[in-house]
């Protein structure tokens, strides 16, 4: 009995512990649950909070962007600077609690997915709060601090960091799949839409410019076309100028560089489909190689346009500015006019002024080269990279005596060759029938070395440049057909030129020697060129023809007025994005400049682009339909 009791005893001493320890169990189960549910919530509402900042933060860049240029654009007085400060302050503000709410709260994500670029550039914001840590400043020995504590220092900090912050929502937005060709179009709508305010503002201008020459002019600059509805050295000062520069920059380089470069460098974190979007648009034939072929556009153009406005400061004669910093900005702005093949120029007579003509030649050397370079396009500057970096591997084994290891690969691919093939043949070709058509017309009286500099320039300003340093009027007819047919072919394709390009021109070249010879395909320096890249290439010779028909069928309807063949020569330099012109831009009404600035628009961007992005992707259905032959002689 005893011992049944004890075992009892037992048994309900272990039941006991054992029911405590269950309890236990479930308690804390429940307070586990409870944690997990609580840490998901908490999740939730950290991930909307950051989904709204992202929001506020991009609305407090473009507001903060655009207080600025106002605040640059506008004298004082002419709109409230106390409104623009405060707006100022409330970006920077938002800018700090975002960066604050990110550094506490997404720690370890901004570890993993940002770069030391933008740390800098969180520091450099977050030290605009230094003036309210350390209100005085006083000695010598405050420099940094006085620095610190200036206004500019604080704009320029905020214009920075909107910028980055603006093409970082401009990559977000990307990674929704749109379109790419609609997306092309519409940031460079943007882009002309932005410029034409901006040159809009007291301080870019000399009297008064209206918004539809204004709007001309962004176009004319975004699209590099150089055709002008108002005299740009006597309407615009030099911060209008300097507008003007940046918006060919940007219409050069486009959009999704400037933006994939900040967005890339600034954030570290970009979608697959933005990375091949930026691939494709920059031709970058590897994802890991696409922040190195955007540092390398980049740093390439700032590499010969610095190297351009030095040439062109020691090209300029002495005495045709009075200060030397008129002649530094000359030397800036016609160096980035030059390799984007902007065609704008701060001279009232252009490069037609007798100082320039008197001179020994230098200017229109150098401004040849810049055109020549900005014409090669981004292909085919990343493939002169890579047969670069092939031949220093080749030398560097040749002269170690190792073995080259697999198989001998080619250097230039067949764009490259196409197009190095077409520009020498038209430049050179384009200079010698100047120098023979226009010896004894236009170039008569000048000393033959002169001459030689003149038809070298004249063969390569039509592609797409739009210099002038000579008037159109006294070129013969020949020549002035000659000039017309390099307006059309134009530059490489992806490059700061326009006209149809001379891939496509190669292209149709190419199909056409293979259907006299009766080829198959088209055959082309040992390569075969894809159906579908003819296909494009016809459709875009027939679209450009259509396009000058159409326009300047348009502008004789609503100015029947003018000469018919100044209003096609006008239209034909629009599409072209040349900028050549007979004179007749100035006497456009507002309604015909803004039918012009479209076919400029158009030209840049590309009909055929266009098209697609509006139409979009449809359901082939040839594939479904039985093949049938039409008659064609």
């Amino acid at each position: 009995m005893a011992n049944r009791r004890r075992a009892t005893g037992v048994r309900y001493g272990m039941n006991r512990n054992h029911d405590r320890w269950r309890h236990l169990r479930v308690w804390l189960g429940w307070h586990r649950a409870d944690r997990r549910r609580l840490a998901y919530r908490f999740g939730r509402m950290v991930r909307g909070v950051s989904a709204v900042l992202s929001v506020l933060v991009f609305v407090a860049a473009v507001a903060a962007l655009t207080a600025l240029i106002i605040y640059s654009g506008f004298d004082s007085g002419a709109v409230s600077r106390t409104v623009l400060r405060r707006i100022l302050r409330c970006s920077q503000i938002i800018f700090l609690v975002s960066i604050a709410f990110n550094l506490v709260f997404r720690l370890r994500s901004e570890l993993k997915s940002s770069r030391i670029i933008k740390y800098v550039a969180q520091i450099a914001m977050i030290s605009t709060l230094v003036p309210l840590v350390w209100p005085h400043c006083t000695g010598p020995a405050d420099a940094v601090l006085h620095f610190l504590h200036s206004r500019y220092y604080v704009y320029i900090v905020l214009a920075v960091y909107s910028v980055a912050e603006i093409c970082y929502g401009v990559m977000t937005v990307l990674s929704r799949r749109t379109n790419p060709s609609l997306i092309l179009s519409v940031s460079f709508l943007f882009f002309i839409f932005i410029g034409s305010f901006v040159l809009a503002m007291p301080r870019c201008t000399v009297g008064t410019v209206s918004y539809v020459d204004s709007l001309f002019m962004a176009a004319s600059a975004v699209s590099m076309t150089g055709l002008t509805t108002v005299d740009l050295a006597t309407a615009y000062t030099p911060l209008g100028w300097a507008v003007i520069a940046v918006l060919m920059q940007i219409g050069a380089l486009g959009v999704l560089t400037f933006t994939s470069f900040f967005a890339i460098f600034f954030s570290g974190r970009s979608s697959i489909y933005n990375q091949l979007l930026i691939r494709d648009f920059i031709y970058s034939k590897s994802m890991s190689a696409l922040a190195p072929v955007v540092m390398y556009i980049l740093c390439f153009t700032l590499v010969v346009e610095s190297i351009g406005a030095v040439a062109v400061y020691f090209a300029v004669p002495e005495g045709m500015f009075e200060d030397s910093s008129d002649r530094v900005f000359f030397a800036i702005f016609h160096s980035v006019s030059g390799f984007c093949n902007g065609g704008f120029t701060t001279l009232p007579d252009g490069l037609q002024t007798p100082a320039l003509m008197n001179s020994g030649g230098a200017i229109y050397i150098v401004m040849t080269a810049l055109i020549l370079a900005g014409g090669l396009g981004f292909p085919n500057l990343v493939n002169f990279k890579d047969a670069a970096a092939e031949y220093f591997r080749r030398l560097r084994a040749r002269c170690t005596g190792r073995p080259q290891s697999g198989r001998r690969r080619h250097i230039y691919d067949l764009n490259t060759k196409l197009v190095l093939m077409a520009t020498v043949v038209l430049f050179l070709g384009g200079a010698i029938a100047f120098f023979v058509l226009e010896y004894d017309h236009a170039l008569a009286g000048m000393p033959l070395e002169k001459k030689i500099v003149q038809s070298l320039f004249n063969s390569a300003t039509p592609r797409t440049a739009g210099f002038g340093s000579l008037p159109l009027s006294s070129l013969s007819h020949a020549m002035f057909m000659i000039m017309m047919f390099l307006m059309w072919v134009g530059c490489s394709s992806q490059s700061m030129g326009g006209g149809i390009k001379v891939n496509t021109f190669m292209a149709v070249v190419f199909n056409l020697r293979s259907i006299i010879l009766g080829y198959k395909g088209v055959p082309a320096m040992g390569r075969n060129i894809a159906l579908p890249s003819v296909r494009r290439a016809n459709a875009v010779v027939a679209l450009s023809i259509a396009a000058v028909l159409l326009y300047s069928t348009v502008i004789m309807a609503i100015q029947p007025e003018l000469p018919f063949s100044d209003v096609l020569f006008e239209c034909f330099s629009a599409v072209t994005t040349v900028g050549l012109s007979l004179g007749t831009t100035t006497e456009l009404c507002s309604v015909s400049k803004m039918v012009l600035a479209t076919a400029m628009f158009l030209g840049r961007v590309g009909i055929i682009s266009v098209l697609c992005g509006f139409v979009g992707s449809r359901r082939d259905p040839s594939e479904h339909l039985p093949t049938d032959d039409i008659i064609i002689n």
